[in-house]
């Protein structure tokens, strides 16, 4: 169990969360805690398969997944554990579109966390919670309107992963500081901050930041005048996005490619790249960045046990 469980972490950082190999390792691991009943184990043994599911959108087995964490939470009663349960529940809403309880589940996570977190098995076996925290609340908080308080976030969770000088912490905080700068327009900062996550990732070898960092940094690189490099690599990134097995986002990718293509002249090749992105949307029920549907049809929160009428992006 103790085995599988790292090999589970170790993969997930190597080959990327959606890596089929995470899954097995990790389904290996869950199967044999229930052989030997509850084990401190499950927790990251969950938390690594919400990742799994949520990077290949199968966001309702994320949302259960999100939603037992939150019960052994409450059960035990453990900040820590409460906190890893806020924010898989936080991100899961994230993606479905229902930003105002996405952020109170990140908000309670947040509040929950404390330095003594930072350097448990399960926070160094992935990205510190803390920083984890921060980033989707950044995210959250400019698509509902506030921008000040996302970059606010984001710079908290760029400090922190400075001082904790966790790798795999440091390319995820840039990774998205990177997109938040895309969100404000700021391009010297998206190069900035994408090439650093390349930079890291090539170095560390994970594959995941690495072809996300190289997505956004091709944008920079277009909105600078190098557009043709530019579109060469937002599709190289995405290539190599989609080879881990990941699908989350790439809607978001796709109305960058959009957007150079826009710029170029190529306005077929940006409409394709919408279709994809409208297709993608509809078939995994991802809504934080693309069309909006009235209710989480068919998904209660744990916190109420209730639907929730999804959040609304504001214009960009």
């Amino acid at each position: 169990m103790t085995l599988y469980l790292a090999l589970g972490a170790a993969l997930q950082m190597v080959k990327g969360n959606a890596a089929p190999e995470v899954e097995h390792a990790y389904t290996r691991a869950r199967e044999l805690c229930q052989q030997v009943g509850e084990t401190p184990q499950l927790v990251p043994v969950l938390y690594g398969l919400w990742r799994f599911y949520a990077n290949r959108l199968q966001l309702h087995t994320a949302h259960e997944i999100a939603d037992t964490l939150l019960r052994l939470a409450h059960h035990a009663d453990d900040p820590a554990l409460a906190v890893i349960a806020h924010h898989a529940l936080g991100g899961t809403w994230f993606w479905l579109g229902a930003l105002p309880t996405a952020r109170l589940h990140l908000e309670e996570a947040l509040a929950r966390y404390t330095p003594e977190q930072r350097c448990t098995p399960t926070s160094r076996m992935s990205a510190d919670p803390g920083i984890s925290n921060h980033v989707t609340g950044a995210m959250t908080l400019w698509l509902l309107g506030y921008p000040a308080q996302a970059q606010a976030h984001i710079d908290d969770a760029l400090a922190l992963a400075h001082e904790l000088s966790h790798p795999f912490s440091l390319a995820y905080a840039r990774c998205i500081a990177a997109y938040v700068s895309q969100f404000r327009r700021d391009i010297a900062a998206v190069h900035e901050h994408a090439d650093a996550a390349v930079a890291l990732s090539t170095t560390q070898g994970f594959a995941q930041w690495a072809a996300i960092g190289t997505i956004v940094r091709g944008w920079a690189l277009a909105m600078q005048g190098q557009g043709e490099e530019g579109l060469a690599q937002i599709r190289q990134g995405v290539a190599d996005f989609q080879a881990t097995g990941a699908v989350i986002n790439v809607p978001y990718y796709c109305t960058m490619l959009a957007d150079i293509t826009a710029h170029l002249g190529r306005s077929e090749d940006g409409l394709q790249a919408l279709a994809k992105a409208h297709t993608l949307v509809e078939q995994h029920d991802l809504r934080w960045w693309g069309k909006r549907k009235s209710l989480a049809s068919g998904v209660s929160c744990s916190c109420c046990r209730r639907g929730h009428r999804r959040g609304r992006r504001k214009p960009g």
